[in-house]
Protein backbone atom coordinates (compact mmCIF):
# COMPACT_ATOMS: atom_id res chain seq x y z
CA UNK A 1 0.00 0.00 0.00
CA UNK A 2 2.70 2.45 0.87
CA UNK A 3 4.65 2.26 -2.82
CA UNK A 4 1.20 2.43 -4.22
CA UNK A 5 -0.40 5.07 -2.27
CA UNK A 6 3.00 6.96 -2.67
CA UNK A 7 2.95 6.71 -6.83
CA UNK A 8 -0.79 7.48 -7.23
CA UNK A 9 0.54 10.49 -5.47
CA UNK A 10 3.27 11.56 -7.91
CA UNK A 11 1.35 10.49 -10.58
CA UNK A 12 -0.77 13.12 -9.61
CA UNK A 13 1.35 15.70 -9.15
CA UNK A 14 1.46 15.91 -5.33
CA UNK A 15 4.77 16.19 -3.50
CA UNK A 16 5.52 16.09 0.17
CA UNK A 17 6.82 18.50 2.76
CA UNK A 18 8.76 17.58 6.04
CA UNK A 19 9.03 14.33 8.02
CA UNK A 20 7.15 12.55 10.70
CA UNK A 21 8.99 12.81 14.21
CA UNK A 22 9.52 9.24 15.95
CA UNK A 23 6.99 9.94 18.70
CA UNK A 24 4.74 7.90 18.98
CA UNK A 25 1.95 10.41 20.17
CA UNK A 26 0.58 13.44 18.61
CA UNK A 27 -1.82 15.12 16.82
CA UNK A 28 -1.62 16.19 13.38
CA UNK A 29 -3.53 20.02 13.29
CA UNK A 30 -4.35 19.41 10.01
CA UNK A 31 -6.02 22.52 7.53
CA UNK A 32 -7.04 23.89 5.57
CA UNK A 33 -9.85 21.48 4.95
CA UNK A 34 -12.46 23.06 2.15
CA UNK A 35 -12.94 19.63 -0.15
CA UNK A 36 -13.68 15.89 0.44
CA UNK A 37 -10.17 15.36 -1.33
CA UNK A 38 -8.57 16.68 1.12
CA UNK A 39 -8.80 13.37 3.32
CA UNK A 40 -8.41 11.35 -0.23
CA UNK A 41 -4.97 12.92 -0.53
CA UNK A 42 -4.25 12.88 3.34
CA UNK A 43 -5.14 9.29 3.63
CA UNK A 44 -2.52 8.62 0.46
CA UNK A 45 0.07 10.64 2.01
CA UNK A 46 -0.27 8.87 5.18
CA UNK A 47 -0.27 5.42 3.54
CA UNK A 48 2.58 6.44 1.53
CA UNK A 49 4.65 7.06 5.29
CA UNK A 50 3.27 4.12 6.85
CA UNK A 51 1.56 5.73 9.42
CA UNK A 52 -2.38 5.06 10.31
CA UNK A 53 -4.12 8.28 12.38
CA UNK A 54 -7.22 8.58 13.53
CA UNK A 55 -9.50 11.09 12.61
CA UNK A 56 -12.91 12.12 13.64
CA UNK A 57 -15.81 11.62 10.98
CA UNK A 58 -19.56 12.93 11.87
CA UNK A 59 -21.52 9.68 12.93
CA UNK A 60 -23.96 9.97 9.93
CA UNK A 61 -21.71 8.35 7.58
CA UNK A 62 -21.18 5.14 9.42
CA UNK A 63 -23.61 3.49 7.57
CA UNK A 64 -23.37 -0.49 5.74
CA UNK A 65 -20.46 -0.62 3.79
CA UNK A 66 -19.09 2.93 4.56
CA UNK A 67 -18.54 2.34 8.18
CA UNK A 68 -16.35 -0.48 7.75
CA UNK A 69 -14.58 1.11 5.03
CA UNK A 70 -13.98 4.21 7.25
CA UNK A 71 -12.98 2.29 10.51
CA UNK A 72 -10.36 0.08 7.67
CA UNK A 73 -9.20 3.77 7.74
CA UNK A 74 -8.77 4.66 10.92
CA UNK A 75 -12.47 6.54 11.59
CA UNK A 76 -14.00 6.95 14.58
CA UNK A 77 -17.57 8.11 14.84
CA UNK A 78 -18.44 11.40 16.42
CA UNK A 79 -22.26 12.32 17.39
CA UNK A 80 -21.97 16.31 16.96
CA UNK A 81 -25.49 16.77 17.98
CA UNK A 82 -25.38 14.95 21.55
CA UNK A 83 -23.69 16.47 24.36
CA UNK A 84 -21.11 13.81 24.99
CA UNK A 85 -17.51 14.27 26.17
CA UNK A 86 -15.80 13.71 23.10
CA UNK A 87 -12.60 15.65 24.21
CA UNK A 88 -12.23 12.51 27.31
CA UNK A 89 -13.56 9.51 25.35
CA UNK A 90 -10.19 10.36 22.95
CA UNK A 91 -7.86 10.93 25.65
CA UNK A 92 -8.70 7.73 26.99
CA UNK A 93 -8.35 6.13 24.03
CA UNK A 94 -4.95 7.65 23.98
CA UNK A 95 -4.08 7.15 27.51
CA UNK A 96 -4.85 3.31 26.16
CA UNK A 97 -2.59 3.13 23.52
CA UNK A 98 1.16 2.68 22.71
CA UNK A 99 1.41 4.40 19.75
CA UNK A 100 -1.33 7.02 18.59
CA UNK A 101 -1.47 9.54 15.98
CA UNK A 102 -4.66 11.64 15.83
CA UNK A 103 -5.40 14.01 12.44
CA UNK A 104 -7.90 16.98 13.14
CA UNK A 105 -9.24 19.68 11.63
CA UNK A 106 -9.68 22.67 13.49
CA UNK A 107 -12.45 24.20 10.74
CA UNK A 108 -14.70 21.15 11.95
CA UNK A 109 -16.05 21.09 8.49
CA UNK A 110 -15.35 21.95 4.71
CA UNK A 111 -17.61 25.05 5.06
CA UNK A 112 -16.42 28.50 5.83
CA UNK A 113 -16.13 29.66 9.57
CA UNK A 114 -14.82 32.40 11.25
CA UNK A 115 -14.67 30.29 14.81
CA UNK A 116 -12.17 27.33 14.66
CA UNK A 117 -13.00 24.69 17.56
CA UNK A 118 -10.49 23.97 20.33
CA UNK A 119 -10.52 20.21 20.30
CA UNK A 120 -6.83 19.42 19.00
CA UNK A 121 -5.75 22.35 22.27
CA UNK A 122 -7.91 20.05 24.64
CA UNK A 123 -6.75 16.90 23.35
CA UNK A 124 -3.35 17.62 23.31
CA UNK A 125 -2.88 19.25 26.78
CA UNK A 126 -4.96 16.66 28.49
CA UNK A 127 -3.18 13.92 27.17
CA UNK A 128 -0.04 15.86 27.69
CA UNK A 129 1.37 14.77 23.90
CA UNK A 130 2.01 17.41 21.50
CA UNK A 131 0.92 18.99 17.99
CA UNK A 132 2.39 19.32 14.25
CA UNK A 133 0.20 21.48 11.58
CA UNK A 134 -0.28 19.74 8.92
CA UNK A 135 -1.53 21.38 5.36
CA UNK A 136 -2.73 20.96 1.89
CA UNK A 137 -1.45 23.52 -0.75
CA UNK A 138 -3.36 23.00 -4.01
CA UNK A 139 -2.22 25.96 -5.60
CA UNK A 140 1.73 24.56 -5.31
CA UNK A 141 0.22 20.87 -4.83
CA UNK A 142 2.03 19.91 -2.02
CA UNK A 143 0.80 17.90 1.50
CA UNK A 144 3.41 19.06 4.38
CA UNK A 145 3.64 19.09 7.78
CA UNK A 146 5.72 21.34 10.43
CA UNK A 147 7.97 20.71 13.65
CA UNK A 148 6.31 18.77 16.83
CA UNK A 149 5.54 21.20 19.91
CA UNK A 150 3.90 21.01 22.81
CA UNK A 151 1.28 23.70 23.59
CA UNK A 152 1.01 26.07 26.02
CA UNK A 153 -1.71 26.53 29.29
CA UNK A 154 -2.75 29.83 26.79
CA UNK A 155 -5.35 28.63 24.43
CA UNK A 156 -5.86 31.89 22.88
CA UNK A 157 -2.24 32.30 22.14
CA UNK A 158 -2.61 28.68 20.56
CA UNK A 159 -5.17 29.34 18.84
CA UNK A 160 -3.76 32.11 16.93
CA UNK A 161 -0.25 30.25 16.15
CA UNK A 162 -2.03 27.89 14.87
CA UNK A 163 -4.18 29.87 12.26
CA UNK A 164 -1.16 32.31 11.43
CA UNK A 165 0.75 28.97 10.67
CA UNK A 166 -1.98 28.48 8.02
CA UNK A 167 -2.17 32.01 6.71
CA UNK A 168 -0.40 31.87 3.47
CA UNK A 169 -1.58 28.04 2.43
CA UNK A 170 -3.79 27.42 -0.52
CA UNK A 171 -6.94 25.42 -0.26
CA UNK A 172 -8.53 23.33 -3.00
CA UNK A 173 -11.89 26.08 -2.43
CA UNK A 174 -10.16 29.19 -1.17
CA UNK A 175 -13.72 30.75 -0.75
CA UNK A 176 -14.25 28.25 1.97
CA UNK A 177 -11.27 29.40 4.32
CA UNK A 178 -10.65 31.44 6.70
CA UNK A 179 -8.31 32.23 9.94
CA UNK A 180 -10.50 34.61 10.96
CA UNK A 181 -9.83 37.51 13.05
CA UNK A 182 -6.30 37.26 14.00
CA UNK A 183 -4.63 40.49 16.13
Amino acid sequence: MKYLSRFILWLSGWKAEGKFPEAKKFIVVCAPHTSMWDFVIGRLYYFSVGLKPCIMIKKELFFFPLGGILRWLGAIPVERFKKTNIVDQVVEQINKSDRFVLTITPEGTRRKVKKWKTGFYQIATKANIPILCGYFDYKRKVIGIGDLYYLTEDVEHEMRKAKLYFKDIHPRHPEKFTIGDVQ
